[in-house]
């Protein structure tokens, strides 16, 4: 692994190079889709992109849980949480990169 991280910024110049739109319109269709994923999440809905995965929100029930370094019990309370849920696709893509 290399730890390179994925930025807005990479993926507009990628669509600026493969595409061929400006780079002030690549940057602003990552923000269009990034934001109607956001936005499709705040309303409680699942986002489905074939061949990738899926974005999820899942309630969690509260429970008593323990501070590591007192071990004293503390509360943690219900919460909704932000799952992703890869395709078949993506994860095959995975695997075959990682076994060259």
């Amino acid at each position: 692994m290399t730890g390179k991280t994925l930025t807005r910024a990479d993926l507009a110049d990628a669509i600026h190079r493969d595409v061929g739109v400006s780079r002030q319109e690549s940057a602003q269709l990552v923000e269009a889709v990034l934001d109607m994923i956001s936005d499709t999440l705040v309303k409680g809905e699942t986002v489905k992109l074939s061949s990738f995965g899926s974005f999820q929100l899942r309630d969690k029930n509260g429970r008593v849980g323990r501070n590591p370094k007192t071990g004293e019990e503390v509360p943690i309370d219900p919460r909704r949480v932000l799952v992703f849920k890869p395709s078949q696709v993506l994860k095959e893509r995975i695997d075959t990169a990682l076994s060259k």
